[in-house]
């Protein structure tokens, strides 16, 4: 896909003191959505190597072995224009039909051990024009169907060589059935999946929803990948300090006015508004921003407004975007009650990589 960059109904950056994320509501065009499906700038120039498996994780070289292989075995032509091919880089040219194994590579282990880093190189090394290799989180996929249409989306992506879908998870029954229908017709179409996770295929919705009573949903997802655990623990704490406490509400105000590029919102409003912005037009909210100020963090509310924060996270996160904050340290964002539950890990991916970003936005203060 091209990554040229599209516009949106956003207001630009005053001159005279930050912006409010608040005051944001930006519109994103279906075309938008599709050029965008892309390695987000974060994994812009990852490679398999740059990554740097840790010697105690041993499943985490193999992980980079199988893949190497897998994008090694999607150079031929697409197979609607000459066959379909082995993958992990092994097998001749098919025949024209659905292979009986699975089309697809699922990376499973905890957040931060590199699944995305891994999942972007993959896109990186495979040999095709970028227009015939998609790469998004499974939120965007689904905000993608919901822009498009079904139909629309699987002609969309059919001539593509891979789909690259980051963050798999299942939250409703919804979700089950429109994601194993797509994946069934892209596979049929010859399109190969890779995808990340924090949770085996086979238990996706588990804890979430009565997955049973979706099990053969379930289960014709899981039949498109061949799992790949990848352990090890979280690189982004991995040898540094922790993560800097929270500021004073006049310290982020201060150096919200001195960053040029700079927003600055009280989070209980921002939490508001987010409920009123669809997830799809979260990373639309951030153009153009240098750094996020937040005042008065507390602990969220509900799961709903839990669940837009994370997608808020993920989408600072891609994009490099430091967040500098006062009240609450980001570990106690979310109860014990919503860390105990079916999307825990959801809420620590959000943690940690707020941490990540709040780290990154130390010199913010010294410089305000």
């Amino acid at each position: 896909m091209s990554s040229s960059p599209a516009t949106s109904e956003v207001s630009p950056i005053a001159d005279t003191g930050p912006l409010a994320l608040c005051a944001r509501s930006p519109h994103v065009p279906a075309d938008r959505l599709v050029a965008e499906m892309v390695p987000p700038p974060r994994f812009d120039s990852v490679r398999f190597a740059t990554y740097l498996p840790d010697p105690n994780q041993p499943s985490q070289t193999e992980a980079v072995r199988v893949l190497e292989g897998f994008a090694g075995g999607l150079g031929g032509a697409h197979a609607a224009a000459g066959g379909k091919r082995g993958f992990f880089g092994f097998g001749k040219a098919r025949a024209p039909k659905t292979p009986a194994g699975p089309r697809g590579v699922y990376l499973d282990g905890g957040y931060g051990v590199g699944k995305t880093h891994l999942l972007a190189s993959l896109w990186h090394a495979t040999p095709a024009e970028p227009a015939l290799k998609a790469f998004g989180t499974f939120v965007e996929l689904t905000n993608l169907v919901g822009a498009l249409g079904f139909q629309q989306t699987v002609q969309t992506l059919s001539g593509h060589r891979l789909l690259c879908i980051d963050e798999f998870e299942l939250d409703d029954p919804g979700d089950t059935v429109l994601v194993s229908s797509l994946l069934a017709r892209l596979v049929d179409a010859g399109v190969a999946l890779a995808a990340t996770s924090n949770t085996l295929p086979g238990k996706l919705g588990e804890g979430r929803f009565a997955a049973v009573d979706f099990l053969r949903e379930i289960q014709g997802l899981s039949a498109h990948f061949r799992a790949l655990r990848i352990d090890g623990e979280d690189y982004r704490h991995r040898g540094l300090p922790e993560a800097p406490a929270p500021y004073s509400d006049e310290q982020v105000t201060k150096a919200a006015y001195a960053t040029p590029g700079a927003s600055l919102d009280d989070f209980p409003h921002l939490l508001d508004h987010l409920a009123k912005v669809h997830p799809s037009r979260y990373g639309a909210l951030t153009d153009g921003l240098t750094a996020v100020c937040l005042t008065d963090v507390q602990a969220v509310p509900d799961q709903s407004t839990a669940l837009q924060l994370v997608v808020l996270a993920d989408r600072l996160y891609d994009r490099e975007i430091p967040v500098l904050a006062s009240g609450l340290p980001f570990d106690k964002l979310f109860s014990e009650e919503m860390l105990n539950g079916g999307y825990r890990k959801k809420y620590f991916r959000a943690i940690s990589r707020l941490t990540a970003l709040a780290r990154d936005a130390k010199g913010f203060v010294s410089a305000g």
